[in-house]
């Protein structure tokens, strides 16, 4: 359960960051007629409680056939509104000259984007992991809809297995609880630095 909730999590934070990243940039660097509506469009979304969607969700994959997988459970998370929001906020204050001049030495947009606005953007990139990993390791209700073999639950179903129907193995749901903590203080201590730096930048600029 352990390994299933770090590789779960590990995913959902790294394609959820990139395609948030990719949403932003175009969203706040590059302009086309109707972005604006079609921004405030997919912010809409937000406003959709997820419990509202995990039925149509369940039925598409159902349909599918990603039930009981991987790849069923990340998918409906890795598009996220807010983490396109918040990128493109943090990149809209990024001068344009840096783009034009990058432009004018022959830069593609893709390059434009990996060494410059990327290489910019890394406290708020770091402090969007570090919300989507918590927010991933921590999920329990999709998770227990979508799976149904124990090889493949993750470290919140695992747990709630030790509640037994007329007892409870606290020692054991004490140790767990201590082993989740870990993945979670680990991914802090790494990106801590961006993600102070992350917050108060968009305390500045609030």
């Amino acid at each position: 359960a352990i390994f299933n909730s770090i590789f779960v999590s590990g995913m959902i934070t790294f394609i959820t960051v990139m395609s948030a990243a990719m949403g932003a940039y175009v969203f706040a660097k590059i302009d086309f007629r109707g972005r604006e509506k079609l921004f405030s469009l997919y912010l809409a979304t937000m406003m959709i409680p997820g419990q509202v969607t995990m039925i149509p969700n369940y039925l598409v994959l159902k349909y599918l056939g990603l039930l009981n997988s991987f790849t069923g459970l990340m998918l409906p998370s890795i598009f996220n509104a807010f983490a396109t929001f918040m990128l493109r906020q943090n990149m809209k204050s990024i001068p344009d000259a840096y783009i034009e001049a990058a432009e004018l030495d022959g830069a593609s947009q893709i390059t434009i984007f990996f060494r410059i606005v990327l290489v910019l953007s890394k406290p708020v990139l770091a402090t969007l992991a570090v919300i989507t990993f918590m927010g991933a390791w921590n999920d329990y209700l999709w998770p227990l809809i979508i799976l149904t073999e124990r090889t493949k639950m993750t470290l919140p179903i695992g747990l709630s297995l030790l509640n037994g129907q007329y007892s409870r193995r606290y020692n054991l749901l004490m140790a767990g609880a201590l082993i989740s903590l870990i993945p979670i203080l680990m991914v802090y201590a790494f990106a801590q630095k961006y993600f102070e730096q992350g917050l108060s930048i968009g305390g500045i600029k609030g």
